[in-house]
């Protein structure tokens, strides 16, 4: 039997109509009853009894139902991963995230990623603080979720995904604490601490070298993680710059964030090897996108300094 021979007795034998069959295939009834008549005559026994009022499958017509089903489910299931292995959906998708508001994104998508093709395993790690894209570069991940700007001759990137608003973290007796909002010519008034391996462009991005009045910013390069960096802050050891959600995953109640009245939003978009755009990488990034809530983020209502 041919594949469309074995599509049309199976459809007929489901819907027992020999016109809803043919809408169903979208082909003519004529060709629905003609390929019945040429099996009937090839095995040379009737598969179905039928008059002007009903259809029915006759006992042969129902053993061979049930035997051929069986097989054109395997057939059509290994089509299908044929098909999404060519369209390189089979094997694992390996996503970074450098901070939990991205994570929480990245494990929304996946979820919707996991439904659409079950013979991809998504797997997701968060990237460490002192080692932007290594992870990327060491073939370790497919497409990493991270912090705006990023030049990198060796990486692409995609559109922007997500923006949150950027507050200073300062331990609870910084003189700091109790302000309702901060600017940039404050950030000359205390040590800023930095990734410690990022790369020049993004620090500037992140935390501005000089203030809009010319005052130098001392950056001190300490940061390999993000509960050093909540220990040091606490600790009195300097100031960071960090996104509202951290009131939300760090609250601390040695840890004050104040708002940036003059910084834009964090930006965070997708990174991945410029040649390692396949077809995974593709859709992952269009759920990114397409997930609701996407854009500024809200600032937190414990934003503000606490009542002291």
């Amino acid at each position: 039997m041919e594949r469309r021979d074995i599509e049309i007795f199976l459809a007929l034998a489901e819907e027992l109509h020999f016109g809803r069959t043919a809408e169903r295939l979208g082909v003519s009834g004529a060709r629905v009853s003609q390929t019945i008549k040429q099996l009937e005559r090839r095995f040379g026994v009737a598969l179905f009894q039928r008059s002007s009022r009903y259809v029915a499958l006759t006992s042969v017509g129902s053993t061979l139902r049930d035997d051929v089903q069986a097989g054109y489910q395997r057939i059509q299931e290994g089509i299908a991963k044929a098909v999404a292995a060519g369209r390189g959906f089979a094997g694992v998708l390996r996503v970074g995230f450098s901070s939990p508001l991205v994570g929480e994104a990245v494990m929304a998508a996946a979820a919707v990623f996991r439904t659409h093709h079950p013979e991809c395993e998504v797997r997701i790690r968060e990237v460490h603080l002192s080692d932007a894209f290594g992870a990327l570069r060491a073939g370790e991940l497919d497409l990493q979720i991270t912090e705006f700007p990023v030049d990198e001759p060796d990486l692409a990137t995609g559109p922007e995904l997500l923006r949150d608003e950027r507050m200073l973290a300062v331990s609870a007796k910084h003189p700091f604490a109790r302000k309702a909002h901060v600017t940039v010519e404050d950030l000359a008034r205390d040590t800023v601490l930095v990734p410690a391996d990022a790369p020049a462009y993004l620090l500037d991005a992140l935390v501005p070298p000089q203030t809009p009045t010319g005052r130098p910013v001392q950056r001190t390069h300490a940061l390999t993680s993000r509960q050093e960096l909540l220990t040091l802050v606490s600790a009195g050891a300097g100031m960071a710059i960090v996104g509202s959600q951290a009131t939300r995953h760090h609250s601390r109640p040695d840890i004050a964030y104040i708002p940036v009245a003059d910084l834009p939003p964090l930006a965070y978009g997708p990174v991945w090897p410029v040649a390692g755009r396949t077809a995974r990488v593709r859709e992952f990034t269009d759920l990114l996108r397409a997930a609701p809530g996407r854009g500024p983020q809200r600032r937190s209502p414990r934003s503000a300094a606490p009542d002291r």
